[in-house]
């Protein structure tokens, strides 16, 4: 990994009382471990111990914290069907990468707008 870099994850945790939990972490193990000593998100707490039951690496924080979003909107049937499925996964993040790639777009073509008025 080059230096300066960092790796982000998108994680579901199955909690003690069979809710999910979606987060982003650089490190998942250190980040459950904040979890189950009750000093990671409000929602977890008294909710462990938490158990990693997916995780997927992102290429940037800005995607991680795009599919993290879209999971937490999700209700618990939802999540449970896309976790089930790998391929319902993999378009939702086809999905979020065409729109981060088509508002990029929008955004540089806003910007060559605005230079030559």
């Amino acid at each position: 990994m080059a230096s300066g870099t960092c790796t982000y994850w998108v994680y579901v945790a199955r909690c003690a009382d069979d809710t999910l939990y979606c987060g982003i972490a650089v490190d998942i193990a250190a980040r459950i471990a904040e979890h189950d000593a009750g000093t990671g998100a409000k929602y977890t707490r008294g909710r462990g111990p938490l158990a990693v039951i997916y995780k997927r690496r992102c290429a940037t924080k800005g995607l991680a914290l795009r599919l993290e979003y879209a999971i937490k909107q999700l209700t618990l049937p939802q999540k449970r069907r896309l976790l089930a499925d790998p391929k319902r996964i993999a378009n939702l993040v086809r999905q979020l990468k065409r729109r981060m790639t088509s508002q990029v777009g929008s955004r540089v073509k806003d910007a060559e707008t605005s230079r030559s008025g």
